[in-house]
């Protein structure tokens, strides 16, 4: 196992964060589609009361800890007053040509405490050039510059795979470029990526979770993969839309509370990052009800995990188990195991007991992994962890936490949303 990839300390911070918020916002709002096809007149965008500070003061409130912004999406309008293409805010009405969205939410991020990242698209039906891979890749690496520069640190950099299927895009100067400038910033699927793609647009994750991986699927429209030469420590990242769609559309409602509840136990609960995207309406804010439903959400997550039960943990002296002692005795209803990851993932089996009852059991930990129990009234537990052989790891157990949260069910995705089949007990 010591030879297995081991997180950078960038890595592990990303993963420690866990919540992140996606901000889907462009010509695509205003005609009220999902993609466009790089012909839609400039002229429509004109957010009129946009404000930045409130879609991030939204996602802190929510507990994320960055956002990440569609600085260029497929149709190649770019968000930002580019040098490269008059396709931008510049040629719109909006701030009269001068305004710059990248920078004032950028701008809001710092206000906020929280991290800032960047969407760019490499696909782009708008660019002229782009049917001159040459030409292309020289445009693109300009407007990727742009925003790795002018924009301070970025703390994710987002590559979406969507309409690149047969492409080849210079990754290595791609890679070059952003280890230059913006050396700690989380890269996400391709070039020389740092974490991935879940594979799914639900915000799911399904067990085992794994970090190590020698293959990412590029996008959610084919079944086309990235393979890499060697394994890497490549964390995933789940991402979903409030809304059906991915940017405003009037007709379509937030996801229930439920429902949200339920992409939080099966991508964050299972040890993998969600990215939450919230699309600001034709106004240029975050429309009131999905305000709402994110602090419901936010404050049920509070209240379930308000008074945690912290244990200590004490390996048994034949080094196959661990003991998780409460302190005393407590009725709970949740369990939260963490791993210690500095040496790589390592806890591919799990298992939790009292006495020989076994209460809960499971594939990887990871980052944190919840399990939702039936009431239990206890001082003490077994946890047994074990690598890819089932050797015991009581090493790699890095702490366990217990809650009474007043719910011993797990939270159901709708129908007509895919779950994977394997979800915490």
């Amino acid at each position: 196992m010591s030879s297995a990839p081991r997180p950078t300390a960038a890595q592990l911070a990303w993963q420690r964060t866990g919540l992140g918020v996606f901000f889907h916002f462009g010509l695509n709002t205003f005609a009220g589609l999902e993609w466009s096809d790089g012909t839609l007149d400039p002229a429509i965008f004109d957010p009129q009361h946009l404000d930045a500070d409130q879609w991030v003061a939204t996602a802190a409130a929510a507990g994320a800890g960055y956002v990440v912004l569609t600085a260029k999406h497929h149709d190649g309008f770019c968000l930002w007053p580019t040098a490269t293409t008059s396709y931008s805010v510049a040629s719109s009405p909006w701030r009269d040509g001068q305004g710059d969205v990248v920078r004032e939410v950028e701008q809001a991020c710092r206000r906020h405490g929280i991290g800032f990242g960047v969407y760019l698209s490499p696909w782009d039906r708008n660019a002229s050039c782009y049917s001159d891979p040459a030409r292309y890749d020289d445009f693109y690496t300009a407007q990727l510059e742009e925003l790795c520069t002018r924009y301070g640190e970025l703390f994710e950099i987002w590559f979406d795979g969507a309409g690149s299927q047969g492409r080849t895009y210079d990754w290595e100067r791609i890679a070059a470029l952003v280890h230059r400038t913006q050396p700690q910033a989380m890269v996400f699927n391709m070039g020389r990526p740092t974490i991935r793609w879940v594979g799914n647009e639900d915000g799911l994750a399904s067990d085992p979770v794994e970090y190590v991986v020698s293959r990412t699927k590029l996008d959610n429209y084919t079944s086309q993969s990235v393979d890499f030469a060697e394994s890497y420590y490549l964390p995933p990242e789940c991402d979903v839309s409030i809304r059906r769609g991915w940017f405003f559309q009037p007709e379509q409602e937030p996801k229930s509370l439920e429902h949200l509840l339920a992409i939080h136990y099966r991508s964050i609960g299972l040890g993998a990052g969600l990215l939450l995207n919230l699309p600001p309406n034709r106004d240029g804010l975050l429309p009131d009800e999905d305000v709402a439903r994110v602090r419901e959400w936010r404050d049920e997550l509070d209240r379930r995990f308000a008074e945690p039960f912290p244990a200590v943990l004490r390996p048994s002296p034949d080094g196959t188990s661990v003991t998780v002692d409460l302190g005393r005795t407590v009725t709970l209803d949740h369990l939260e195991l963490v791993e210690d990851l500095a040496a790589g993932q390592q806890i591919f089996d799990h298992e939790v007991r009292i006495g020989d009852q076994v209460v809960a059991r499971g594939g990887t930990v990871g980052v944190r992994r919840l399990h939702v129990l039936e009431p239990l009234t206890v001082r003490e537990l077994v946890v047994t962890v074990r690598d890819t052989d089932g050797r015991p790891l009581p090493s790699a157990l890095a702490a366990v936490t217990a809650f009474r949260t007043g719910h011993c069910e797990l939270p159901q995705v709708p129908d007509g949303y895919r779950a994977p089949t394997a979800v915490p007990e």
